[in-house]
């Protein structure tokens, strides 16, 4: 069983682990911690990749900005009309048995003076703590879904491997895991509003600016993706970066996807478990895996189709 490691505890400063590095090897990882602003910046080659945001003051923790091979941020925070969207995050709509339910995709409304913006939110996803790991290119972190501040809903663990492609290409293999540890939880999301994982992608990548959405089975843009199944979809904006999700052979399968021609774009779950209730026995856990690969070029120049196959097969 893994040992938690409380480096909160010990820490409030910021602190540096390197990747070490060998031949064969195509890039440093970095990642620096600090606690106190409530950030993990990764970087590779000293610059700067992703980040990951996890104060206690937010309603969910995620990842923020994620960049592209060039620098620049190809995801959004708070956009308009949709602040509750965040950048790159995992969250859903659940019921605890004999509880109410809770939305911690729509936590950023759950404070308790709405008219405070500062108040204390009721629902959220927490950071609980940072987990030991043998590889310094691999985050792990525990998380606590919970309900009117103190009721704790779903336990998270949630790992990142960070793999340099060079050239400022990198790819991220993620893995979510939720466990109904607290009781029963019944998932009660609708079909529109959800994702495992979500992206939003930042408005000059969009498709009225210039990009392009592609699915794995040959679909374009939000007509021929949006509710489509595929084992990856890939956004690409105008000026020539992407960035693509793939959905691990490990997840339940087929399965369909939601995007949109704005931005945002995530896998879903099989039918059975995609606008239809159904329930996380406890002690019970489910298990997400997906695949971010942030490349140069268009479809082919990133190649997106050659990486998931090598992902698939465990070689990436």
């Amino acid at each position: 069983m893994a040992r938690w490691l409380n480096l909160a505890t010990l820490y409030s400063l910021t602190f540096l682990l390197i990747a070490a590095s060998s031949a064969a090897e195509t890039g440093r990882v970095e990642v620096a911690r600090d606690d106190q602003a409530g950030q993990l910046r990764v970087s590779i080659d000293g610059r700067e990749a992703l980040v990951y945001c996890y104060g206690a003051d937010l309603d969910l923790p995620h990842y923020y900005p994620v960049r592209s091979p060039s620098g620049r941020s190809m995801t959004i925070q708070h956009p308009d009309p949709y602040p509750h969207h965040r950048s790159f995050w995992f969250a859903d709509t659940v019921q605890l048995a004999g509880q109410r339910q809770a939305s911690i995709y729509n936590s950023l409304y759950s404070r308790v003076d709405k008219k405070d913006p500062k108040s204390p939110l009721r629902d959220r996803s927490r950071h609980v703590e940072f987990l030991k790991s043998d590889n310094p290119a691999v985050i792990r972190d525990k998380l606590v879904w919970e309900m009117d501040q103190t009721t704790p809903i779903l336990d998270e663990l949630r790992e990142v491997r960070v793999v340099p492609l060079g050239e400022g290409e990198y790819f991220l293999d993620m893995t979510f895991t939720v466990t109904a540890s607290y009781g029963d939880v019944t998932f009660v999301s609708d079909w529109v509003h959800y994702a495992w994982p979500f992206v939003r992608m930042t408005p000059e990548f969009s498709v009225d600016k210039g990009g392009k959405i592609v699915n794995s089975e040959g679909g374009v843009n939000q007509e021929g993706t949006n509710g489509k199944e595929a084992v990856w979809v890939d956004y690409t904006g105008a000026g020539g970066e992407g960035l693509a999700i793939f959905s691990h052979p490990q997840n339940e399968h087929p399965h369909k996807w939601l995007t949109r021609d704005y931005g945002c774009f995530g896998p879903r779950r099989i039918d059975a478990k995609s606008g239809n209730p159904f329930t996380l026995k406890k002690g019970d856990s489910m298990v997400q895996r997906a695949g971010v690969l942030v490349h140069r070029g268009d479809l082919a120049g990133g190649k997106v189709a050659e990486r998931y196959h090598q992902y698939a097969e465990g070689k990436l």
